[in-house]
């Protein structure tokens, strides 16, 4: 279990992200990059398997209010294509203090961010497989895929509400599911 000191070094220590929603170039059209749901980048049918540059082209990605995903330059605006969501949360750390609970969750291109009111857990239940389909909000329109293991591990963490499993963390009740 992690430091509260360590979550917070977690948060703070990245590297500032660049401005993408100060920038607003015209479509340049689509690139052939498609984000596939087990969170491998894909392009012109091979896999980028270069780590920084995954890093790179997500930190330029962006979901607009069309639900279309856009790698954004200050002049260029690429459209890409999504299967699922791009992103996933494949690990986190837990702090628990006498006011509450605090998760930090991180991303597969190593980003960090607190579960709580800005960046919350939702939980969507498949209606054919009954499977959960647990997500985070992200900056720019983004979500990421909350990985298996990861939702089990928080699953664990989580009380029973009545007939719900509910995990509390950021000072929010997240619903995992029905029970």
């Amino acid at each position: 279990m992690a430091t509260l000191t360590d979550i917070e070094a977690l948060l703070r220590d990245q590297r500032g992200a660049p401005p993408i929603d100060k920038w607003h170039p015209e479509l340049s059209g689509d690139i052939d990059i498609v984000i596939k749901s087990d969170g491998r980048w894909i392009h012109e049918g091979g896999e980028i398997k270069r780590h920084k540059l995954v890093k790179l082209f997500a930190s330029i990605l962006r979901r607009e209010d069309d639900d279309e995903y856009y790698l954004v330059t200050p002049v260029e605006k690429w459209r890409v294509t999504v299967e699922d969501l791009p992103l996933q949360i494949i690990d986190f750390e837990v702090n628990d203090l006498a006011d509450g609970r605090r998760i930090a969750v991180k991303t597969n291109v190593d980003t960090w961010l607190e579960l709580g009111e800005q960046h919350p857990l939702t939980v969507i239940t498949d209606e054919v497989s009954q499977e959960p389909n647990p997500s985070v909000l992200l900056t720019h329109g983004l979500q990421a895929r909350v990985n298996r293991a990861s939702f089990y591990k928080l699953v664990e963490l989580a009380e029973r509400d009545g007939d719900r499993l509910v995990l509390r963390a950021g000072g929010t009740d997240f619903e995992l599911g029905m029970l």
